[in-house]
């Protein structure tokens, strides 16, 4: 009997593999890593892509904007944050000019030892003014306009819409409706008023067959979210790529468009993995922490293992819910569903213009149960919160694996230890003729 460990919370989970069932683990190929950090944060920096490099961007400003992402994500601020506004700082700008925004779109702040653990840095701490974004607060937003393609009403924070210098960090990494997270992605939703949020969220955007994994092509999301950017002018990025383990693998600066897209094309040889087959048992995390934390979190690990499902098959998510279920509009929603049903509920998204908020997540979450029987196993529920899931809910991770084995036709499994951070893509085998 072999033992796989899957991302769980903050460590790893064991599965034991039955003995004689076949099982495809699949996961990123050896990434690359970076072990002199510091020297490829001032390497970035001094050879940009797509813009001057960062010491003349900060000769030519008077202050500066930083956006990090919030804790749902484990960017590794602490090895540039502190390069970066020393740069600024040696090239003109004061630091009580400098703040750092925690791009939190609709999710809660980050306070406290919390802010401080997310920028990693003390020095950056005791120097640097680290502010949340306030989504709901009109007054802390400009209207930049409507988006030309879909009529978007945008307002974007105006702490950076109003800041000399622009710049968002983030990582790159597959996302369940924005093909990749990080650049445009850190201002819209990450830095935009709450309406702006809710629009490019409702349900006919995320019902749209553009708007999923790994894909930019006709996304209505990522569409939206450049024609953003093109209302702001000129913004910077600095985009990074972690290993499986949460080392630096990547890092590049620049233009925010052409450097994400630059690694978004270096990493997708990495996230997006082929398999030749479908399978009737897939077994995914939810990515561990911090991505794990809640229920709300844990459907982009449903979402992202689909394609290499056998329709009806049964997908099992590990994660630990350490925070619980999520936002109380998360609950509401859930609670719709189980009130309404999956098909009167996705009726009654579709007619509204604006989503309620974390309802989208929940319009996902009927993506996944329309393909799959799905099966959550976590501690951090309570016995409530397991019921407003939705789905079959175990604390027996083993139990569940041996369950679904011994009924389904084909006895063979697939894991995914890392969850949504890779997305495994159907290739059908080639023919010998």
């Amino acid at each position: 009997m072999s033992t796989v460990k899957v991302r769980y919370g903050r460590g790893e989970y064991p599965v034991k593999v039955p003995q004689g069932v076949p099982c495809q683990v699949i996961r990123k190929e050896t990434t690359p890593l970076i072990f002199d950090s510091q020297k490829a944060v001032l390497e970035c920096f001094d050879h940009p892509i797509g813009s001057p490099c960062l010491s003349e961007l900060a000769r030519n400003a008077g202050n500066a904007c930083i956006a990090i992402c919030d804790v749902t994500r484990p960017v590794p601020n602490h090895l540039f944050l502190g390069p970066m506004i020393k740069t600024l700082y040696a090239c003109g700008i004061p630091l009580d000019q400098i703040t750092i925004i925690v791009a939190t779109g609709l999710h809660r702040p980050n306070l406290g030892e919390e802010l401080d653990s997310l920028i990693g840095d003390p020095w950056v701490r005791q120097n640097v003014q680290a502010v949340n974004h306030n989504a709901n607060a009109v007054d802390q937003h400009v209207r930049l306009g409507r988006t030309k393609t879909r009529g978007t009403s945008v307002r974007v924070d105006r702490r950076f819409v109003e800041a000399d210098l622009r710049i968002v960090t983030g990582l790159v990494e597959p996302h369940f409706m924005a093909g990749y997270s990080g650049g445009r992605k850190i201002i819209a939703p990450g830095l935009a008023h709450s309406e702006t949020i809710r629009t490019f969220h409702n349900a006919k955007f995320m019902a749209d067959p553009g708007a999923r994994n790994c894909n930019f092509l006709n996304n209505p999301l990522h569409e939206e979210q450049l024609e953003i950017v093109g209302m702001l002018g000129d913004v910077y990025a600095v985009n990074t790529v972690i290993d499986e383990d949460r080392r630096l693998s990547r890092i590049n600066f620049g233009e925010v468009i052409s450097s994400h897209l630059s690694m978004v094309e270096e990493v997708r040889a990495d996230c997006e993995i082929p398999v030749t087959r479908r399978f009737q048992t897939v077994l995914t995390s939810s990515a561990g922490y911090p991505l794990d934390q809640t229920y709300y979190q844990a459907i982009k690990g449903m979402v992202s293992a689909l394609e290499i499902l056998e329709p009806g098959g049964n997908l099992i998510v590990a994660a630990a819910c350490n925070e619980g279920f999520g936002s109380e509009a998360f609950r509401a929603s859930q609670q719709r569903l189980l009130d309404l049903g999956p098909e009167r509920l996705l009726q009654e998204l579709l007619e509204k213009p604006l989503a309620d908020i974390d309802e989208w997540q929940t319009q996902k979450q009927l993506e996944a149960m329309a393909r799959a029987k799905i099966h959550l196993f976590t501690e951090g529920l309570s016995e409530a919160e397991l019921a407003l899931t939705g789905v079959e809910c175990s604390r027996n991770l083993q139990a569940l694996i041996h369950r679904s084995l011994s009924k389904s036709r084909c006895s063979s499994l697939a894991i995914i230890p890392e969850g949504p951070y890779v997305v495994p893509r159907y290739q059908k085998p080639h023919s010998n003729g």
